[in-house]
């Protein structure tokens, strides 16, 4: 099944979509261009302790290569980190640099030049233009979830919180609570008089005559 145009449903005007024809990149192997932008982080981006915090700005250096397939885009962007420590919750953020390296290949085209279907079954295609756009929101999500701590730390020695209270030990070194032994307690509720009882050590001596 072969179209003649696609429509594209990617914006030119967005950070995060590089317009090669616009930036002037030629369709011929070998060719080269440089790109350095700010794009604003969009949401939901990151893991369950780290992510990228939303709207916080991007700085992208990038490398657009022409290759037989389509187009190498490579370099690293610079983004803002939120996270929480894996031990204790406390807030951190950091900046972290990920690396990007992707290549867009040209769709598929029959002998006339009309774009045509990939076939079903390729687990791992590779992402494609859509006309001369390159959409680079799926490739840096994928390279952030890479590149963010799975478990973060403000410290490495990080003491975490106490399991008794949630108190943050590092906050209070000297922190502990008096654990009794399950088993010696039921002793004690056993060596315990009941309300209104006496105790033997308690009743009046018997009176002699």
């Amino acid at each position: 099944m072969s179209k003649r145009g696609a429509v594209n449903s990617l914006d030119p005007r967005s950070a995060l979509v590089l317009d090669t024809h616009a930036l002037g990149l030629q369709r011929r192997p070998g060719s080269m261009i440089t790109v350095s932008r700010t794009a604003p982080a969009p949401g939901d981006m990151g893991i369950a302790l780290a992510r990228v915090l939303p709207d916080s700005p991007i700085e992208f250096a990038l490398r657009l290569e022409s290759v037989m397939e389509g187009v190498l885009v490579s370099g690293d962007a610079e983004l803002q980190v939120s996270a929480e420590c894996a031990r204790c919750l406390e807030p951190l953020t950091w900046e972290e640099a990920v690396d990007i390296s992707e290549l867009f290949a040209y769709p598929a085209t029959d002998a006339r030049g009309a774009i045509v279907e990939e076939p079903e079954g390729d687990e791992d295609p590779l992402p494609t233009l859509e006309g001369d756009l390159i959409n680079l929101e799926p490739t840096l999500r994928d390279a952030v979830v890479l590149a963010l701590p799975m478990a973060p730390l403000c410290q490495e020695d990080c003491a975490g919180l106490c399991s008794e209270c949630g108190v943050r030990l590092d906050d209070h070194p000297g922190h502990e609570h008096q654990i009794v032994d399950p088993r010696w307690a039921a002793l004690a509720d056993l060596a315990r008089p009941e309300p209104g009882k006496a105790t033997a050590d308690a009743l009046p001596e018997p009176r002699t005559s």
